[in-house]
């Protein structure tokens, strides 16, 4: 996607500079993504928090553990996680919808270690960039995740789980059942008290701890859904709209583009020297801009 979604009152244009956007992680950052691709369902807006019974009455271990890269931790066996409540996380670094829950993961990861829970982050990748392991590392860091992560680049345990998108959340108790599946962003309180009230099942003892909001900065800050007036899109070809220069997107080689006076409003142009993949956009050139004209009112 092209732009952070941001409350603004009014019409805005947005000008990037040319030299952030690079092949690999650089354009992990810029390409953030409410859909899927054709290796998965789209991921969701809002939140779908129900209960499961059509999940297995356990957890695909053999599929989670069987995993070969782990970060933050040295990889996880079923023994660790023995009469402890842990929470599954789908996600994956350059999607918007998996950024914004991450203060709440991070904190719940924190606040609850102690007594009990494990949180999980599956890092499912939608793009070729996202499964480079440097790459999800460097993500990793610059997001503050420091729970233990497991790369799911073939999609294996996705497909496990039966999991429909990105974020994908599994709350399973310390008997060892999937209790809860929630897809989408949102409902963090619901959520929290589960993580309660399956703690203190796990503990026979009472979980009480204050439920607050917990604020978001840049990417991870919560959306304003009443006054988001335009969708995102995509540098790279295979999902590209809204694209608006003079010259037409040149596929996988350099293209000349000059910057057009007005751009019409969700409509989106390039300047300079582009190669355009079907992921992302490589500045070929010494300089080079984009833009955005979008609203969110």
């Amino acid at each position: 996607m092209l732009g952070f979604r941001k409350r603004l009152s009014r019409t805005a244009v947005l000008v990037l500079a040319a030299a952030l956007v690079a092949a690999g992680l650089g354009a992990g950052w810029l390409v953030y993504n409410a859909a899927s691709s054709d290796r998965g369902p789209p991921s969701l807006v809002g939140a779908a928090l129900f209960a499961a019974p059509a999940l297995a009455a356990s957890y695909p271990k053999r599929d989670l553990f069987g995993a070969q890269q782990w970060l933050n931790t040295p990889p996880l066996r079923p023994e660790d996680l023995h009469g402890k409540v842990v929470l599954v996380n789908f996600w994956t670094y350059s999607c918007i919808n998996s950024l914004r829950p991450l203060p709440y993961v991070r904190a719940w990861a924190r606040k609850y270690k102690d007594q009990g829970l494990v949180v999980i982050g599956v890092h499912t990748p939608e793009f070729g960039f996202e499964k480079v392991l440097a790459n999800v590392r460097t993500a990793n860091a610059a997001l503050g995740v420091d729970y233990p992560v497991v790369l799911d680049s073939d999609f294996a345990i996705w497909r496990a789980f039966d999991n429909q998108a990105w974020p994908g959340f599994y709350f399973i108790g310390a008997d060892g059942r999937v209790r809860r599946q929630k897809l989408g962003e949102g409902g963090y309180d619901e959520s929290e008290r589960l993580i309660q009230k399956l703690l203190a099942e796990a503990r026979r003892a009472p979980v009480a701890d204050s439920i607050v909001p917990i604020p978001g900065v840049g990417p991870q800050a919560a959306p304003d859904w009443a006054d988001i007036g335009s969708e995102e899109t995509y540098v790279g070809y295979d999902k590209a709209r809204g694209f608006a220069s003079r010259t037409a997107i040149g596929r996988n080689h350099a293209v000349v583009h000059r910057p057009r006076e007005v751009l019409p409003l969700n409509r989106w142009s390039l300047a300079g020297a582009w190669r355009v993949g079907g992921e992302f956009a490589t500045l070929e050139g010494a300089s080079g801009a984009r833009a955005y004209v979008f609203t969110f009112g």
